[in-house]
């Protein structure tokens, strides 16, 4: 008998999970750890975030592996909308980056856990099942300060609480250099529409200038350029 169709005789639940880094390599390798646990299987892996949004839509998996630092739009937002799409899916953040702050935006977008790469694989598969059973899980190396400056933000106290999601998006490839064409080609919205969705933005972050605003982008961590 298989390991898997061990798992399933001894009544231990299957825990489906879906992928989304845009490396291969890291996907792959993450793929192949939790294919080896008798008790997970990976139901989709994903470079973009549209394809990823859509396959938890469709197939609602248990837990959500994703990066923080995506291109075009940052896993922090991918964790927004996907707690939308799929209400009962919970969020892992597998991240290179241990700045408290990063982990405090992730909390903040609904992740149960995050864990930095450089921890060992055991410990991604702790993550998974902790967030499975609903419990949170934070790699040592970030957790207590990270919950120490995690407190639920409000529209008042968190800049990006005021922004639409639509707002986010443009943010992020605002600051990344892009033109308005450009995100208007992105989105599929035509170029007016970007630049309403720009002065808006700015407007609700009262930020008049792109150095500033890139420098509030990286702090937020809504990207990590810079």
């Amino acid at each position: 008998m298989a390991l898997r169709d061990t798992a399933a005789a001894n009544g231990d639940p299957l825990i489906r999970i879906l992928l989304l880094d845009d490396h291969e390599v890291v996907r792959e390798g993450v793929s192949r750890l939790l294919e080896a646990q008798p008790d997970m299987r990976v139901v989709g892996s994903f470079r973009d975030g549209k394809a990823a949004l859509r396959c938890a839509a469709q197939e609602q998996p248990d837990v959500a592996i994703l990066d923080i630092a995506m291109p075009h739009e940052s896993g922090v937002e991918i964790a927004r909308q996907l707690r939308a799409a799929s209400p009962d899916t919970h969020v892992l953040i597998l991240s290179m980056h241990s700045d408290p702050e990063y982990v405090r935006q992730a909390l903040e977008a609904g992740a149960l856990g995050y864990v930095v790469k450089d921890a060992a694989g055991r410990v991604l598969v702790e993550a998974v099942r902790a967030v499975h059973g609903g419990r949170r899980f934070l790699s040592d190396s970030v957790s207590r300060e990270a919950l120490q400056r995690y407190q639920p933000s409000s529209a008042e106290d968190d800049p990006l609480a005021r922004l639409s999601a639509r707002e986010r998006q443009v943010l992020q490839l605002v600051v990344e250099g892009a033109s308005n064409a450009a995100i208007a080609a992105r989105l599929g919205l035509s170029p007016k529409s970007v630049e309403t969705y720009r002065s808006r933005m700015m407007a609700k972050l009262e930020i008049e200038d792109l150095p500033t605003l890139v420098k509030f982008a990286i702090r937020s961590g809504i990207t990590t350029i810079g």
